[in-house]
């Protein structure tokens, strides 16, 4: 099966491009933040976060691991 993943563009503390991640791993939602850095969102990002959020839950439904 293919792993489904997220990307979702953002920016750090200084400003510099970065990009928080949504993935599914047997049937977990996981969020992975830049490394070592705080995500800061727009209102139109973080709209696109909720978005890569909403897809990754409902993809999650029913494949936990066994």
């Amino acid at each position: 099966m293919t792993e489904q993943r997220w990307w979702v563009a953002c920016r750090d503390a200084f400003g510099r491009d970065r990009a928080v991640t949504v993935l599914v791993d047997h049937g977990e939602v996981v969020l992975v933040a830049p490394p070592g850095e705080a995500a800061v969102l727009s209102a139109q990002e973080t709209t696109r976060l909720r978005s890569a959020l909403d897809e990754a839950a409902s993809s999650s439904d029913g494949r936990a691991a066994s």
